[in-house]
């Protein structure tokens, strides 16, 4: 996932609301937006290691990834970084915890930047700072550098998103998924340089991302209210280039 920008305990009426979009090559195979079968995990699936990019589960729990950017230092046969999201969202630990656990294989795995939380709280963790830092109250954007890097997507996409969310008790999702639709390019004097090329910096900038082989699979929005009401929805891109969808929306309670 290469965009995720969310509000956690700032909005009067809900303790958190993430809008994301998950970016990858479209000939990966995918699964959209489910409840896992003997799991009790609800999220799409990478169907090439059975992991995921972002999901929820029914006892309290929430999990997201992006990729760190630097293709300077890529591993060969690394471990799937989906895999992290999906053991925290499978396993007993609290966020600490794994956290914990996790940062002592940190270096085993190419760059990540993962979200993991509860009802005690919610944390971040990149295995290139191999810091723990507990998320505090506003609203935030993680792309594929560190937490708050402002890049264009980042600092253009929380502002928007802050605008848009207001104090509002009705959000309107409508507006979120135009946000995680924009592919206006930045401006190149406010490009990072990862190590891919001013044309793939440029092509990578926007929100909403198209090329022939790789772009935006998935553009997903969860709410969860201060009475622990959850809403869950995803669209599913079916050919990025033809602009159809599949939507998927579960509502449940925590």
């Amino acid at each position: 996932m290469c965009l995720i920008l969310f509000s956690y305990n700032h909005h009067p009426h809900y303790k958190l609301i993430l809008a994301s979009n998950r970016d990858e090559f479209y000939e990966r195979p995918t699964e959209k937006l489910h409840m896992w079968a003997d799991k009790n995990i609800l999220a799409g699936q990478d169907k090439m290691n059975n992991g995921t990019w972002l999901g929820i589960s029914q006892d309290w729990k929430l999990s997201a990834i992006t990729n760190y950017r630097n293709l300077s230092n890529i591993k060969e046969n690394a471990p799937s970084r989906g895999l992290l999201v999906r053991n925290f969202l499978e396993n007993n630990e609290n966020p600490m915890g794994y956290l914990n656990k996790i940062s002592n294989s940190a270096s085993d795995y190419n760059g990540y930047n993962l979200l993991v939380g509860d009802k005690t709280g919610l944390y971040y963790f990149s295995n290139i700072e191999n810091r723990i830092e507990k998320i505090k109250p506003g609203v935030h954007g993680l792309s594929n550098h560190f937490l708050n890097t402002p890049w264009p997507k980042v600092k253009n996409g929380k502002k928007e998103f802050e605008r848009i969310i207001g104090k509002v008790k009705e959000i309107p999702i409508d507006e979120i998924f135009k946000l995680l639709n924009d592919s206006t390019l930045a401006p190149e004097n406010e490009l990072p340089d990862t190590g891919v090329g001013i044309e793939w910096e440029r092509v990578l900038a926007p929100i909403f991302i198209k090329t022939e082989t790789y772009g935006t699979r998935a553009s997903s929005i969860i709410t969860i209210d201060h009475n622990d009401h959850i809403t869950f929805i995803e669209k599913s891109y079916l050919k990025t280039n033809s602009g159809k969808f599949e939507t998927s929306t579960v509502r449940f309670n925590w």
